[in-house]
């Protein structure tokens, strides 16, 4: 297999991974409906950036950072969903926009980056997912290069997310403040949901049901 091919593989891993709607879709889809397209894409790459990271340990097969990861899972997810409850009771509070965000704001991209990066870290079922994926990739690719798998899915995470946010982004105006109402309060609903889900499995996993 060629490196575009491979290249071209992780690209669509990346997208298959990051395009389910989860956690960092719904804050993706309020974060720009509420300060605009910039702020969404930059939480959109903090969970790339996260992906690719993730991506590396299984392209090369880290073992001692897989093992430190799996017997992490206790305080990843009791700390990730507790996060999730926070973004939610923040969301469900927070105010509609009242009026579009400024082209040339860039205040809080940075913590929205990070914010979405230490999120879908918390989740230790994105670790295995990549793991089963680029070992199966793996033993099909002779002579292929890691990097060029960690490349194809930080580019095909990034990708979802500039579309997504460029599609909210561009719906944003058609949005009034009760429209934007309900959309806080659904998202902050369903982050919640998937804070008591990820503890929820965490339980179950830890008392063998």
């Amino acid at each position: 297999m060629s490196q575009a091919a491979l290249f071209a593989q992780s690209l669509l891993i990346g997208l298959s991974i990051a395009a389910p709607v989860g956690p960092i879709g719904l804050l993706v889809i309020q974060r720009t409906l509420q300060r605009g397209a910039r702020v969404g894409l930059a939480t959109g790459l903090g969970a790339a950036a996260a992906d690719a990271l993730y991506g590396a340990v299984g392209a090369f097969g880290v073992t001692r950072l897989i093992d430190a990861l799996a017997g992490a899972r206790v305080p990843l997810a009791l700390g990730g969903g507790a996060f999730l409850l926070w973004l939610a009771w923040r969301i469900w509070h927070s105010a509609p926009a009242t009026q579009p965000a400024q082209a040339g704001g860039g205040a809080g991209l940075p913590a929205c980056f990070a914010g979405s990066f230490a999120l879908t870290l918390s989740n230790p079922a994105t670790i295995f997912s990549f793991i089963a994926v680029f070992g199966t990739l793996g033993a099909r690719v002779a002579g292929g290069s890691p990097w060029t798998m960690i490349a194809g899915v930080l580019a095909g995470s990034a990708l979802w997310w500039l579309l997504l946010s460029t599609a909210v982004g561009r719906l944003r105006t058609r949005f009034d403040a009760r429209v934007q109402a309900w959309v806080n309060r659904a998202s902050a609903l369903l982050l919640a949901g998937f804070a008591l889900w990820q503890w929820l499995w965490l339980w179950l996993g830890l008392s063998g049901h």
